[in-house]
């Protein structure tokens, strides 16, 4: 698509090259073929064999369009490396201010092989080697059973490509991706057999492609190019094996991108277009997902009992400790709601509102915020009350695996637009997830409501917050450190790769003119650190973040305890070092490894929140 866009914006300047010189063709005249000005060069001194040929476009003012068997291009010269001897037909067209013009095809013989062309390893790869050939299929077949990925088709930006290279696979400003779980996704394609794709290196770069689901297509035979260098795929008499609803999305299956490729596996990507069934879609790369014939053969099914969230070992005496007196539970109001695998783990990653897709929505506090759902274990009653006001009362109690059950129905409300938040078909609530502090209280707690109680496949996810309320134990107070946040230092500032955020550090440039007052930080507890980043263009990644703090005479020093930063959003990092403090020398936060991935980081934005220490 991006080459198609790119010939027509090029006739569009060779309109305006034709309006405004003076030469033998009129504004819009279309040249004849004799007037083509083109050559096609077998290089004898490259290849005995005449395997290397040159193809150059001389005709001024045009765009060329070249077929050359195995592949195509718009460069004005390229240079075609044939493998394998035979007669190859080269097409040329130029496209010009009249429109496009074809010339004579141009039929070459290579009299010999020379497989240096074709023994790189994705070469040998992709087809098995010079010799033989290899057969690949879409994961998914007519039971709905991916083997090796989570779905046949991820989704990405248009600027992305090959995983390995670029940044983390970005060559752009367009870079995202979503691998979403077939299961639970089932309107990407149906569960079908789509038939195989067959590459060759046997007597030539042939392609075959089986096209079960598309019996307009049926079986296509062609030949194909593979760009080592460009990582792309080019397919001439046969398109890259798909599904039926994206058939008409997409102008040419032939030119594809390659994401990602291994002896069992690949990634092929093409740009949906707004054309077709998605003319009212923006552009993507939608990527199929292959596994090789015998990956497929021989693939076995790993043993495993149901996938469950795993919850921390002590988990059921953080729960009793923090419940045994009344708690009442209230939605995050930054990111109330999200959807998780079977395992517990978000789907989104969704931090802050604006996090939030437009199929969505973002969170409106005002909406949901008046509901509550407190819990007391000493009696184990359960108290709901809703947005509305309306409130229930019942009792509740909680398995070995982290499932509540009430002796009352739920109540149920809407939450952002169409989703709300309900208890699964069962009246239960499992919690997914829970995260504690330094001193083992939960501060946040996940719970999920599976969408399919028999065949469970994800669950919808509610974020929750305690609050004591009266009656509870006495909460911890602490001492809040003031900090200017205009003198604060971020950014990747030991240029490894990591995205620090500098409180203060003798050795940096918080030194002269230092955020905090480093004789304020005396304490015998701990630190804790709640800091919002944003900016960042990273959503659902998965850095380790923790603090390292050096009191006045390095000791104690020494690393917090990591948490992980998904992306944009508010985090809280804690330090304890089991030994009093006394002022400091290095205080910095490090979230490993983000600054990498973080395409400009002079786009990053950075406060200190609040700073506590406890004694």
């Amino acid at each position: 698509m991006k080459s198609i866009i790119k010939i027509l914006m090029l006739l569009g300047v060779l309109v305006l090259f034709f309006s405004c010189n003076d030469n033998d063709y009129e504004l819009g005249e279309k040249l004849s073929p004799s007037e083509l000005n083109f050559s096609v060069v077998q290089d004898y001194s490259a290849d005995a064999g005449g395997n290397t040929v040159i193809l150059t476009n001389n005709t001024p003012g045009t765009v060329a369009v070249w077929d050359y068997q195995t592949g195509t291009s718009n460069k004005n010269q390229v240079v075609v490396n044939y493998a394998f001897a035979g007669e190859y037909t080269i097409k040329f067209s130029a496209v010009t201010a009249g429109g496009i013009v074809e010339a004579e095809s141009v039929i070459i013989t290579v009299t010999d092989d020379n497989y240096n062309y074709v023994t790189d390893p994705l070469w040998e790869t992709l087809s098995g080697g010079v010799g033989n050939t290899k057969k690949w299929y879409l994961d998914l077949d007519a039971d709905g059973l991916s083997r090796y990925f989570t779905s046949p088709l991820y989704f990405y930006g248009t600027d992305n490509g090959w995983l390995e290279g670029g940044d983390a696979g970005c060559y752009g400003d367009d870079c995202w991706t979503w691998a979403p779980v077939w299961e639970s996704n089932q309107w990407i394609m149906d569960a079908a057999d789509y038939g195989y794709m067959e590459f060759s290196l046997d007597g030539g770069p042939f392609v075959t492609v089986d096209h079960l689901t598309l019996p307009a297509l049926g079986t296509q035979s062609g030949t194909y190019s593979l760009d080592v260098e460009s990582y792309t795929l080019a397919m001439s008499n046969a398109g890259m094996l798909h599904n039926t609803g994206y058939d008409d999305c997409v102008s040419n299956w032939g030119n594809i991108t390659l994401f990602s490729l291994t002896e069992d596996t690949m990634q092929l990507g093409v740009i949906r277009e707004a054309i077709g069934a998605c003319s009212s879609e923006g552009q993507a790369m939608i990527v199929y997902n292959f596994i090789s014939e015998e990956y497929r053969d021989n693939w076995i099914p790993e043993e495993t009992g149901p996938v469950e969230p795993i919850l921390p070992d002590d988990w059921e005496n953080t729960v009793s400790e923090i419940t045994s007196t009344s708690i009442e539970w209230k939605l995050s109001e930054n990111n109330p709601i999200d959807w998780a695998n079977l395992d517990g783990s978000m789907m989104n990653g969704w931090q802050v509102p604006g996090d939030y897709p437009d199929w969505l929505g973002a969170p409106d506090p005002s909406v949901y915020g008046d509901f509550s759902m407190t819990i007391n274990s000493s009696d184990n009653s359960v108290v709901f009350v809703t947005p509305d006001g309306t409130t229930t009362e019942g009792t509740y109690e909680i398995n070995s695996s982290g499932i509540y059950s009430f002796s009352i129905d739920v109540p149920s409300f809407q939450l952002i637009n169409w989703a709300y938040f309900a208890p699964d078909s069962n009246n239960q609530l499992r919690i997914l997830n829970i995260t504690t502090d330094s001193g083992g209280n939960i501060t946040d707690m996940w719970l999920g409501a599976v969408d399919d109680v028999n065949n469970p496949s994800q669950y919808t996810a509610f974020h929750l917050e305690p609050t004591l309320s009266d009656g509870g134990s006495e909460e911890e107070t602490g001492i809040e450190i003031s900090v200017n946040n205009s003198l604060i230092a971020y950014g990747d500032i030991e240029s490894n790769g990591n995205l620090r955020l500098e409180i203060f550090n003798e050795y940096g440039t918080t030194l002269a003119d230092p955020p905090i007052n480093t004789a304020d930080m005396v304490f015998d507890d701990r630190v804790e650190v709640t800091f919002t980043i944003s900016g960042t263009g990273i959503s659902g990644g998965s850095y380790d973040a923790s603090m390292y703090y050096a009191d006045s005479d390095w000791a104690p020093n020494g690393n917090g305890a990591p948490i992980t930063v998904t992306g944009d959003g508010t985090y809280t990092v804690t330090y304890q070092p089991g030994t009093a403090v006394n002022g400091c020398i290095v205080f910095v936060i490090d979230i490993v490894g983000m600054g990498n991935d973080i395409a400009d980081i002079s786009s990053v934005s950075a406060t200190i929140d609040n700073i506590m220490i406890y004694n």
